[in-house]
């Protein structure tokens, strides 16, 4: 399967990879594979009542998510939203979780869920995608710069409402 990431990026994947957009009906399969990118990236996540907001999310289209699976079975995702540029004054796509299993990883998945976000950012307008990795995630930092994404440096905060 061939897919096209930018202008100029095409992918290769196996046959039995699939990436098809994820409805409410997944948000429990969702959640478990958000619990496990959460424990990778060593982040508290609260899993009461996450499958229900996931949903609700997806339902109200608040969020896009797509869901990658090898030979039928979810092995990861990429969820993303629509945000706006004001020092651009354009829309953008906020990536904001891509998540592999470790055994799916280095196998095309991965390229093939960020195609599938970079078509979503076509389809609407958006002129690109943002997103941040942690500064320890190596295998991340590489990955994106091997799809020609430009590296910016940002901290990223939270605050608490």
């Amino acid at each position: 399967m061939r897919l096209l990431m930018a202008a100029d990026v095409v992918a290769e994947v196996a046959a039995d990879v699939v990436v098809r957009a994820a409805g409410p009906a997944d948000a429990a399969v969702l959640s478990r594979l958000c619990a496990a990118h959460a424990a990778y990236e060593h982040i508290h996540h609260d899993g009461a009542g996450h499958a229900e907001r996931l949903a609700q999310a997806l339902h109200m289209h608040r969020l896009r998510i797509w869901l990658g699976l090898r030979g039928g079975e979810p092995v990861g995702y990429a969820s993303a939203t629509l945000d706006f540029s004001t020092l651009d004054a354009q829309p953008f796509v906020h990536l904001d979780c891509l998540y592999l299993e470790p055994a799916a990883r280095g196998q095309g998945m991965g390229r093939a869920l960020m195609a599938a976000v970079a078509q979503h950012a076509r389809d609407i307008g958006a002129r690109q995608l943002q997103w941040q990795t942690p500064p320890w995630n190596a295998l991340a930092i590489g990955f994106y710069d091997a799809l020609g994404a430009r590296r910016l440096d940002k901290c990223r905060y939270t605050l608490a409402v």
